[in-house]
This record gives structure tokens, sequence and C-alpha cells, in this order.
């Protein structure tokens, strides 16, 4: 009879596997597992010199440039609005209707050039009777001088008496003066007639016009007819922190002409050049900057009113500056620091920088003119390590498209 508490033969076989397989697995763990372990112990042990861990490969592979000494110029970058050096609103002088317009919507015009017309007629009729006006009075003034001079000659035969003649003589003297009048009425009369035509102030681009042709337009209109901006040349405003600013106004009142670009979006396109103008004559408390404005030819176009630009302005020019990539500067716990090779091994060095410009940073100490600073790599490199340095081949500098520029055969150079 069989037992009903005794395991099933079943069970049993399957436990006597499964210790059979784990003991086979802890054998074959012992056996190879820890001696490869202490292999690569000792073989990190053995690649450890003077720099610690080094790759099993060998020397890393790294780029240098060396530190340059010259002039090194240091310049500010800032947030600027291109204002238009001379902005116009173009109103009529006169009330009338507006019968012709002789402009296209931003069309470039010159100083001069005619822009609109205003209905002339009832401005020739007031010039008409003005001229009417005068001709009667220079009748009046002939008739009254000829008997000033019958009055006189019958004074001196004593045929009239004198309060007659100094009557007459006024009389002259009031046509003269209507006549004078009459004259100023002319030349108004005219100068209304002659503000029927509009014309361009100065050289720039019309806006949008503001009035169609057929509608009653008057000299008090706050819009008026149209807008004439002055393209070329054009000015920047930006704003300068007031650390700057003595730097830039000792070199602008010693005579020297400050240079102004304007960036494109990316920062790193120049899309103009051109000079600082004048600065304003007070630092805004609320940001501690000093306003300034530089004028640009733009005979492109590339630059519009009320467009914001990234401006940079040289500050100062630094002879004799140690200057390297800014590409090859780390920063760390304690600052920053650079890489170079020295005698085929890297060599930390920690540097206290200057200002940066065109991917180029002043070097204030730390770097000495020559140093090989390595600018590729450094992501692998610790204190010691042994570098080979390498530099792009021909086809590779050259390379102008991502197609182009894949990674080319290199050329070792000896470390130095």
């Amino acid at each position: 009879m069989t037992d009903p508490i005794a395991p099933p033969k079943s069970s049993v076989l399957k436990s006597l596997v499964w210790m059979t397989l784990l003991l086979v697995c802890g054998w074959g763990i012992w056996k190879w597992g820890v001696p490869a372990l202490a292999s690569m112990q000792q073989g990190e042990k053995e690649s450890g010199g003077r720099g610690g861990r080094r790759a099993m490969s060998g020397p890393v592979p790294v780029s240098v440039i060396p530190a340059i000494r010259g002039d090194f110029e240091e310049w500010a970058t800032v947030s600027g609005t291109v204002t238009p050096l001379n902005l116009v609103t173009v109103r009529s002088r006169v009330d009338g209707e507006l019968k012709h317009l002789r402009f296209q919507e931003g069309q470039s015009v010159k100083a001069g050039d005619l822009l609109a017309e205003i209905d002339p007629r009832p401005f020739q009729v007031e010039l008409d009777k003005a001229i009417g006006q005068q001709a009667r009075d220079e009748a009046l003034l002939e008739n009254a001088k000829a008997d000033l001079k019958r009055y006189e000659t019958l004074l001196t035969q004593d045929s009239i008496a004198k309060q007659q003649v100094d009557t007459q003589a006024s009389l002259v003297r009031q046509y003269e003066a209507a006549i004078a009048s009459d004259a100023g009425a002319v030349a108004s009369a005219k100068l209304q007639l002659d503000y029927t035509r509009i014309v361009a102030p100065l050289t720039g681009r019309a806006g949008l016009r503001q009035v169609d042709p057929g509608n009653l337009i008057r000299a008090s209109d706050a819009n008026g007819l149209v807008t004439i901006t002055q393209m070329n040349p054009i000015g920047i405003v930006f704003a300068v922190p007031q650390e700057r600013v003595a730097a830039i106004r000792d070199r602008s009142a010693a005579g020297e002409t400050i240079p102004v670009e304007a960036l494109a979006a990316d920062q790193s396109t120049t899309i103009a050049r051109g000079k600082l103008l004048t600065t304003d004559n007070q630092i805004d408390l609320t940001s501690g900057t000093l306003k300034m404005k530089a004028e640009f030819a733009n005979a492109d176009g590339r630059l519009f009113p009320n467009q914001f630009v990234t401006v940079r302005v040289r500050v100062n020019r630094i002879a004799n500056a140690v200057s390297i990539p800014a590409a090859a500067i780390q920063q760390g716990s304690k600052g920053a620091f650079v890489y170079v090779v020295k005698d085929g091994v890297a060599a930390l060095r920690r540097i206290k920088t200057g200002p940066t410009h065109l991917e180029q940073t002043q070097v204030l100490e730390g770097v000495a003119e020559g140093d090989s600073i390595i600018t590729e790599g450094v992501d692998r490199l610790r204190e010691g390590m042994e570098v080979r340095v390498v530099t792009p081949s021909v086809e590779e500098t050259k390379a102008d498209t991502p197609a182009q520029a894949q990674p080319k055969e290199r050329k070792e150079r000896p470390a130095r």
C-alpha cells in the first residue's frame, strides 16, 4: 500500500537535478571566473603609470593649437534696436481734396520727388484775387503821385494851401503801404498754391499710404499722408553696461573710431559693420547701462527700422596678450584649466582667463606663448597620460558639407 504522506518520486528527481546544476555552476565560477578577475585587476595595476588609469590601446590621440601672443581685442555683446537716423511723417500744409498720388507704397524716393497733388483751383483763385488787388492799388498810387506833383507845383505859385499838399503826400504813402501788403498777399497765395504739390523732404523709403485719392485732407491730420524712413545710412541704439563705458569714452575722446558690428540671429554671422556715432548724456538708474548710437551704411538694406539685433562693440584693444582657443578651456571645482602637451604627456594647467572674442580667450595666468594647448580629445585625458598629437588631413579641413566632412586619415606629428 502506498504511503500518502511520502512525496512523489518526480519531485525528488527534480530537486536532485537542480542541486546538481547549482553545484556545476559554482564549480565553473570558481575554476575560471576568479583567475580572470585577478588577471584584470593585475592588468589595471600594470597599466597605471604616472597618469594613473591609462587606455589599453596606448597614447591618447589629441589635437593641439599653440598659444599665441599679439594684440587682443575686447568686445562687448549686447542687444540693440535698429533706429533710422531720420524719420518724417509727410503731412499736407493746406486743406483740400487729394487728387493724385505719385508714389508707390514701399518705394524708395529722393528728396524733392513729387508724392501727391491737392486740387489747386481754390488756391489759384486766391492768387488771382491777390494779384488783382495789387494791380488796383498800384494804379491808385500812380494817380495819387500825379496829383501830389500838381499840388506841389500850385503850392510854389501860392495857389493852394499847404495842408492840401500834405494830405495828398499822406495818401501816396498809404497806397505804397497797401502795395507792400498786396505783394505779401500775392506771395502767400503763391506759397499756398505750391503747397498743393507735396514733395519728399528727404531720401528714404516710403511706407504705407494713410489717405486715398478723393479724400479731403487737412494740415491738422494726425496720421499724415505717408511716412518716409531714411534707410542709408541707418542707426542702431544699444545699451552698454556702465563698467564698459569708461574704456569706450576714453578711446572715443582720443579720436579713435570705435567699430560696431551687427550680428545675425545665430550671433556668429556679421550682417553689417559700422561705427559709434554718439552716446547718451546719463546712465539709466534701473539697468545701470548707457545708451549709445552707432551708424551703419546699410547699402544692401539688411537692417530694417525697429529690428532687434545683437550688437558687438569694441571696448578695448590689449597689446601683447596671450590667447588660446576658447574650446580648449575646461571648468572644474577649482576653476578653469587646460591640458598642455609636454614631453609627450598631458599636463594640467590651471589658468586665469580674460575676455573672449571670435572663439579666442585671453589668458592672464597659467599659459605661456607657444604652449601646445590640447583642443580635441580632452574628455579622455587625465594628468600625466601619454598622448599622440594628430592633425586633420587637408581634405578634412577643406570639407564644407556634411558628406565631405567624414573622418579622414590623420597624420601624426611628434609630440612637443
